[in-house]
Formats: structure tokens, sequence, C-alpha cells
């Protein structure tokens, strides 16, 4: 499927924030996984490492990525990149959602630190 509408989009929920997925296997994608992030206001994301590099975009609200245990705080329109094999979480303390755009590739992974293993839907 060439063009997935809004109306489309699968919703997931995970760790207290929602995922919103337009672009994976299931939509048809076979190289690339796209979704946007939802954070809602005073939401901490557990610490994970990520098995395949990720590009997020902030949308609207502000976070502190913390990639590698450096915080980083980010505004909209703000890009960070994060390697494959890095450790990430989000915070967002403020009292407003946050949104990001978020690319990746097709069978990205998280390990969380009790090294659980998690394979998102939204990134298959």
């Amino acid at each position: 499927m060439p063009v997935v509408h809004a109306s489309d989009a699968v919703v997931h929920e995970m760790h207290g924030s929602r995922f919103v997925s337009y672009a994976a296997s299931a939509l048809g994608s076979t190289e690339l996984c796209a979704w946007r992030s939802e954070i809602p206001a005073g939401t901490e994301t557990p610490t994970h490492s990520i098995s395949r590099e990720e590009v997020f975009l902030l949308l609207t609200g502000s976070v502190r990525l913390t990639l590698d245990g450096e915080p980083h705080p980010l505004s909209p329109g703000d890009v960070a990149i994060a390697p494959a094999g890095s450790t990430l979480k989000f915070d967002n303390l403020t009292e407003s959602a946050a949104t990001i755009w978020v690319t990746t590739s097709i069978g990205l992974e998280g390990v969380l630190p009790d090294g659980s293993r998690v394979s998102p839907p939204w990134a298959r």
C-alpha cells in the first residue's frame, strides 16, 4: 500500500506511551518503519538498548533524551540519531504531551535492563 491514511494507522500502547504506526511490513513497507510516539506529560520511558539505528524528530512538546548516559534536551524540530547498540530513554518532565516521529529499519528490537527483549509490532 503506497499511501497510509491517518485512519489506517495502527495504534499500540506500551510503557505508558502510544505508538501510532504508519509504515511497517504489515502496512506494505519492505525496508523501513515509521511511527509517531506520543509521550504523556510526566512520563519516563524505560531505559533500553536498540538493535538498529533510530532517528527521532520531535514534533511537539519537549523531552529529555538520555543517549548512552548523556542527557540531551529536545525542542520541536530537533532531530536525534541513536546508533545501533546504543542505550536510550525519553523523559517528558513537562505538563504537556510530547510527540516524536521515529524512523528505523524493519526488525528493530529493544533490550530492557533485565535482559528481556522486545520486538515491537510497529517495528516489524
